[in-house]
């Protein structure tokens, strides 16, 4: 699963570089394809003939999920949030590929998902559940699996990467950088920073340090943990899904200057984030690398905002 890093050159100071995770080779690829991938692996091996899962309408990982499941022949299963659940290019790609979605209030996520599992139990299926945005273990193993893929490019390239951002979502991929990091004993050797594209602190920071906590069990340190986590939730524009003109002007100036299509969703938001971080802190002469996580569907429902708007 590996994704080529581009050199993007001098950018505000500094060397930027951005792996290009939106070019695996899986419906619009993405950090959810590279998930997708291990669970899927599950999947096949288990013998599952269908998927449940959840997410919002803005979902890529639900997305990938269903059409895993249509190229496999066997059912998807979304459960949406009733507060999340806009018409996006994700959801119309949803349906394209057969997917069952039941949309409920977000206090009835849960149940509704127990109730679907029981429902397909019944019928004689064999459901397997994978958690919004990939959630868990395996999530965090594809993640560790690309920090060892970015150690190797430094090899391969003779160079050394000062800082590592991306956006931060539901935390597998944060999780998963951070553990890749300290399991290969790298703890001071860079920094790597989320950059929160919905949930404030101290929530969102305490879902990542629960999935590396998880994951690394007594291989490290609470305090080891802390410290290597940095989430940062100064750039959220007001949370889920929501944008700014400076996002906009973001995805703008990445588009024209490097013809990479960002979204105002995920990393969109993320790329500004980095780039006032970097201003902020006045870090000059440093290797940047962005990791590019995808949601390239959801560039053109931005495009379709800005029409409406007209």
């Amino acid at each position: 699963m590996k994704t080529v890093v581009q050199d993007l050159g001098e950018f505000r100071g500094n060397h930027l570089y951005m792996k290009r995770d939106d070019l695996l080779p899986f419906s619009f690829g993405g950090n959810k394809a590279r998930k997708a991938v291990l669970f899927f692996q599950e999947v096949d091996e288990g013998g599952y003939d269908s998927v449940v899962t959840y997410g919002s309408g803005s979902s890529n990982h639900c997305r990938i999920v269903a059409n895993m499941c249509a190229a496999r022949n066997i059912s998807c299963h979304v459960i949406a949030p009733l507060e999340a659940s806009e018409p996006t290019f994700n959801s119309q790609l949803i349906n394209m590929f057969g997917a069952e979605t039941t949309t409920v209030p977000v206090a009835e996520v849960h149940d509704t998902i127990e109730a679907k599992l029981e429902e397909l139990r019944q019928a004689g299926k064999k459901p397997y559940f994978i958690y919004g945005g990939g959630h868990g273990n395996i999530g965090t193993e594809a993640y560790v699996r690309c920090y060892r893929e970015i150690r190797e490019w430094e090899r391969e390239e003779g160079i050394h990467l000062d800082y590592i951002f991306f956006a931060s979502g539901t935390g597998t991929t944060h999780a998963g950088l951070v553990c890749g990091q300290m399991l290969a004993g790298e703890q001071n050797s860079r920094e790597i920073i989320g950059i929160s594209i919905s949930r404030p602190n101290p929530k969102g920071r305490n879902k990542v340090l629960a999935s590396i906590k998880d994951y690394m069990g007594d291989r490290a340190t609470d305090e080891e943990i802390e410290a290597a986590t940095v989430f940062l939730d100064d750039y959220r524009a007001g949370g889920y899904a929501k944008s700014s003109p400076e996002i906009v002007a973001t995805v703008d100036y990445v588009l024209k200057n490097y013809g990479i299509p960002l979204d105002e969703t995920y990393t969109g938001k993320a790329f500004t984030g980095m780039d006032k971080y970097l201003a902020e802190k006045g870090i000059q002469k440093k290797n940047v690398l962005f990791i590019h996580t995808g949601g390239t569907p959801l560039f053109f429902d931005g495009l379709k905002k800005r029409e409406s708007a007209e």
